[in-house]
């Protein structure tokens, strides 16, 4: 799996886009600048913008192609990053109750790592911190428009929700919206979406 994600991100080309996720986007500027937590990061799009907003951003993301892309991006946008790990998800170091917010922007793992996963995340984020995710519905499947083809990678609301019993829902929708980021992010998407707020 770190060799498919090495090779899409070994061109030039950035895959996603070098604009940030517009969810991601809109939902972190209605917060103050903290330190943020970006999990499975790719080429670093959003890690770049949240920096030049003031973030202390701290990401994550298995592929050594990824790192050196949203390196190269920074340096590009006259940004730094905190920090840059290549990491599986599971086995990268997250202190506990550190970060001010978090956010997974199409993160899709297999049910058993995904619950692992987010439960350690749940750890890793202060009380009161803000933790925004878009991803792909199960619904993406009539779409072939991105992502994964696997049903049991895709996510639902419910599904979402039951991962973080700790958290107050401020917003959880499944929406349909046109996607334009770069290459594999393009055309009518079927999408869930949680913004929640740790207790």
């Amino acid at each position: 799996m770190k060799e498919l994600w090495d090779a899409r991100y070994a061109g030039g080309e950035y895959v996603y886009g070098t604009s940030p996720n517009r969810f991601f986007a809109a939902e972190l500027d209605k917060l103050k600048p903290g330190c943020l937590l970006l999990p499975g990061e790719g080429e670093g799009r959003n890690a770049v913008w949240a920096a030049s907003k003031g973030w202390t951003v701290d990401a994550i993301d298995f592929s050594k192609e990824a790192q050196r892309k949203a390196m190269m991006l920074a340096k590009q946008m006259q940004v730094e990053l905190n920090s840059f790990t290549v990491a599986d998800l599971l086995e990268a170091d997250l202190p506990p109750q550190h970060y001010d917010a978090a956010s997974e922007v199409f993160v899709h793992l297999p049910p058993a790592l995904r619950k692992q996963w987010h439960a350690r995340l749940a750890q890793a984020l202060k009380p009161g911190a803000r933790l925004i995710i878009e991803a792909y519905h199960l619904n993406q499947l009539t779409f072939g428009t991105g992502g994964p083809q696997n049903p049991e990678l895709l996510y639902t609301a419910q599904l979402l929700q039951a991962d973080f019993p700790g958290f107050e829902i401020l917003l959880l929708e499944e929406v349909e919206e046109m996607l334009s980021e770069g290459l594999l992010h393009n055309g009518p998407s079927a999408l869930v979406r949680l913004v929640a707020q740790k207790r």
